[in-house]
């Protein structure tokens, strides 16, 4: 708590810092009292868009590992996922949980719901790496550079090494396996009934099938999901009457998604901001229309989406609770 509670402290310092000039903040509020609404209401399709398609990826992978959960339901449960890992103490982890307990009790099996969790998450680093690797071809080809094509080659790297964690999941899950076993020696935990079944759910998982042509069609979706959200930052340049540094946008995107996943602040507060309005002014953009840029961005693809998010979180909750009660009564019968 008190590390969360520091996060959030530094990132309003950075936002104090961001706007540190009056002159900077009048002209952004300049920007805000012109919005493009057309633009502004583009941008939250574009956003509603990645968050239905990470709705989808889900959908996918349960789907090839035997999971049977409702596409409605899993949209929902994205954007209650969001909210929770960008508002709450350890939200990264406890989102994960949550998403977790959703799919299980939506009748996926423990194996499923795990195989689930762990296959969305590295198709989501596969995916924001190829983001990361076209944002700096396209840099290197404006201004090549050392420094550029060591980082393209390292995304290269990380890109080849995920998809080969995705299709040779199997030496990964063993590799967990034997950590447990290797925790539960030292530490005496998990005990040992824990750590027999936590054994078959991860020789359960390996059994599920993922070959080159699904790994390839759950990247694709990955990718979608990243490509709707920068969308809606191309659709918040054309919000504020901003021109795009089309030669460094890709690459300042996928620079602002690293930091905001940086365990410093909660949903990257300030930190993707101030990240963003700085490479922009960097690649040629004013100052101000850099900082209404981002600020437009992040008000529909972070405000916007936590504060719709919880309202999921609620609608989720009664369901499970009607859920539970039609349970309840049909036993009773």
């Amino acid at each position: 708590m008190v590390r969360y509670l520091l996060g959030v402290l530094i990132g309003i310092a950075v936002l104090v810092v961001l706007f540190g000039e009056r002159g900077d903040l009048v002209a952004a509020r300049h920007e805000f009292r012109h919005l493009a609404v057309g633009w502004v209401g583009a941008a939250m399709l574009a956003e509603g868009a990645s968050l239905s398609a990470f709705g989808l990826l889900q959908h996918r992978v349960l789907s090839l590992a035997g999971g049977r959960v409702a596409l409605p339901g899993l949209v929902a449960l994205s954007l209650a996922n969001e909210a929770i890992a960008n508002t709450v103490p350890a939200g990264p982890a406890l989102s994960c949980v949550y998403r977790y307990r959703y799919y299980r009790q939506r009748g996926a099996g423990e194996a499923s719901a795990g195989w689930g969790i762990f296959t969305v998450l590295i198709a989501q680093a596969i995916s924001m790496s190829l983001f990361l690797l076209l944002g700096v071809l396209l840099a290197m080809l404006t201004s090549a550079s050392v420094r550029s094509a060591g980082i393209a080659a390292l995304g290269f790297v990380i890109v080849v090494a995920g998809a080969a964690v995705l299709i040779r999941r199997d030496l990964v899950l063993r590799l967990v396996a034997a950590l447990v076993r290797l925790s539960q020696r030292v530490t005496g935990r998990p005990r040992s009934a824990a750590v027999a079944r936590l054994e078959a759910a991860l020789a359960r998982m390996r059994e599920i099938p993922l070959d080159a042509s699904s790994t390839t069609l759950i990247v694709a979706i990955a990718v979608g999901v990243w490509a709707c959200d920068f969308l809606c930052l191309l659709c918040s340049f054309a919000a504020v009457h901003a021109a795009v540094p089309w030669d460094g946008v890709i690459l300042v995107y996928g620079a602002a998604q690293v930091a905001s996943a940086l365990p410093i602040v909660p949903g990257g507060l300030g930190i993707v901001e101030g990240s963003l309005a700085v490479i922009l002014v960097a690649y040629g953009v004013a100052r101000a229309p850099a900082i209404s840029a981002a600020l437009a961005y992040r008000l529909v693809s972070f405000w916007l989406s936590v504060a719709v998010g919880w309202v999921s979180v609620g609608a989720i909750a009664a369901a499970t609770r009607r859920k539970g009660l039609r349970d309840t009564v049909a036993a009773r019968r």
